[in-house]
């Protein structure tokens, strides 16, 4: 999993689904957790799901990269003697 979702909130997820199951199919307790443990990682796993921390250092290569672009318009309208945009 590209750890979209943490390992505590997937194992959160986990527990609340098992606990949501009828009694009488809890007496799976554990495996079932581990079952729903494994079939949220693999679906999470083909979604290819960022971290937050991913998505935001993306972010501000993207504003800094936009920045630069920005200045290098503004140079290239003075060097070219127009007005910037």
């Amino acid at each position: 999993m590209n750890e979209g979702m943490g390992r505590p909130q997937l194992e959160e997820l986990a527990r609340k689904l098992a606990a949501a199951v009828p009694k009488n199919l809890r007496a799976l307790g554990d495996d079932l957790e581990k079952n729903f443990r494994s079939l949220l990682a693999a679906g999470f796993e083909r979604m290819d799901l960022v971290t937050r921390e991913e998505f935001d250092l993306q972010a501000a290569v993207l504003e800094r990269t936009r920045e630069k672009l920005e200045a290098l318009e503004k140079r290239l309208a003075v060097l070219e003697g127009t007005n910037p945009p």
